[in-house]
């Protein structure tokens, strides 16, 4: 539920009590890594072989029914006949619960399509990454016909470096937990070649109720990753641009390798397989660093502003034009929106944007002068009033101070 509470400028502010979760690493030896991959393999498999039945039975045009409906039927099927095949003899080694989360996510994905919210769902392939969902069943049972007990559905991870997954043995954990908690659900993933654990946590995270500046204007730039209202900037780190020129030297070395193709039946070298894994390591230490700056930078901005206005940008139309690709992929435009947007129960905020028409870069902050501004000016110099001012601050003044007629809620 969400409840008003003040800011500092006497002005209302809706938030909600939100839930947070909980990420860390494992720690497996080779033994626990295979039975990672096998589990990862069966939940893909499960979906594959659910999409391709699930397509198939639209061929049916007598039978009207929804898709919800179908997978049900499909997943019977699976239990009662596939299961039983002496082939598929490997499918009881893992836990129920990790083909009957992939049953969940077929649903999902299909609701999402028929919504028009995602495109049609794919097959799932080892290149994008392995991962499955854990959760805990029905609790204990005190009596024939009585509810289970209460919080008997949870698992109880005590602190430390041990977390009991339901279904699998104890694993560890390169990062420890520093207090007792419960969850029911677990989503165990991996980047590269690590795996990581998460889980939500049964608790809640009080939003602060006062913040020092009441309204923000936040341009987000190409040169500059982030201009404020109130003075700050941000930008991406060196590191970043460093990491990036190791990744085409990985790639360059490598261009000769005989990579594999599966459609000719040719098969990878060590060496390929070497240098795969090296690539997604070096993509993934990329993608940590754009991930921990967005991160500390929408924190940062949440923590002290009560209303933040941001640009209702383009990103895929900008994403097309093959000058600025790079730049709004390395600045992470939509990123940094999706994150402020799902930080507002957390920090009490209130996230707007501003119509992506609105002349925020062409427009004096000062007088309202609007004149033409190409991309390769970095000042506005203002033919009316004579106003100089950087062309980001300038924006980021004109999107805190955007009319009510141009501001929507994200």
């Amino acid at each position: 539920m969400f409840k008003v509470v003040y800011s500092s400028s006497s002005k209302k502010v809706w938030r909600c009590l939100a839930m947070f979760a909980i990420k860390r690493e494992l720690k497996l030896n080779n033994v626990e890594t295979s039975l990672m991959r096998g589990n990862a393999g069966f939940k893909r498999w499960v979906y594959n072989f659910g999409l391709d039945l699930l397509t198939a039975s639209w061929s049916f045009e007598d039978i009207k029914t929804s898709d919800s409906k179908r997978i049900d039927a499909i997943k019977k099927v699976f239990t009662q006949v596939t299961m039983l095949i002496p082939e598929y003899a490997w499918m009881k080694l893992y836990p129920s619960t990790v083909y009957q989360s992939a049953f969940i996510d077929l649903k999902d994905a299909f609701s999402r399509w028929r919504k028009g919210l995602a495109e049609f769902p794919k097959k799932k392939s080892k290149k994008k990454g392995d991962s499955f969902t854990l959760y805990k069943t029905a609790g204990i049972y005190p009596l024939i016909g009585e509810p289970p007990l209460p919080f008997t559905n949870r698992v109880v991870i005590s602190a430390g470096k041990l977390i009991k997954l339901p279904g699998l043995k104890e694993l560890r954990l390169k990062e420890r937990i520093d207090f007792m908690c419960s969850s029911q659900t677990f989503t165990v993933s991996r980047t590269a070649d690590k795996w990581f654990v998460a889980f939500m946590l049964d608790a809640q995270k009080i939003p602060p109720i006062i913040h020092p500046i009441e309204t923000i204007g936040v341009d987000l730039g190409m040169k500059v990753l982030a201009t404020c209202s109130d003075g700050t900037f941000y930008d991406m780190p060196v590191t970043t641009k460093k990491a990036k020129t190791k990744l085409g030297k990985i790639q360059w070395r490598n261009r000769n390798k005989l990579l594999g193709n599966k459609k000719r039946r040719i098969k990878a070298s060590n060496n390929a397989l070497k240098y795969y894994t090296q690539l997604a390591k070096q993509h993934a230490h990329i993608a940590n660093i754009r991930q921990d700056t967005t991160q500390k930078m929408t924190t940062d901005i949440s923590r002290k502003a009560a209303v933040i206005r941001i640009e209702d940008l383009n990103v895929s139309g900008m994403i097309a034009n093959h000058k600025l690709a790079s730049a709004v992929s390395n600045n992470c435009f939509y990123e940094i929106r999706r994150q402020l947007t799902y930080k507002q129960p957390f920090y009490a905020t209130r996230v707007e944007l501003v119509d992506r028409w609105f002349p925020s870069s062409k427009m004096c902050s000062k007088c309202g002068h609007i004149q033409p501004m190409g991309l390769s000016e970095r000042v506005y110099n203002c033919g009316n009033c004579g106003n100089i001012q950087d062309r980001d601050d300038n924006a980021s003044n004109n999107l805190r101070d955007a009319p009510f007629d141009k501001i929507r809620l994200a």
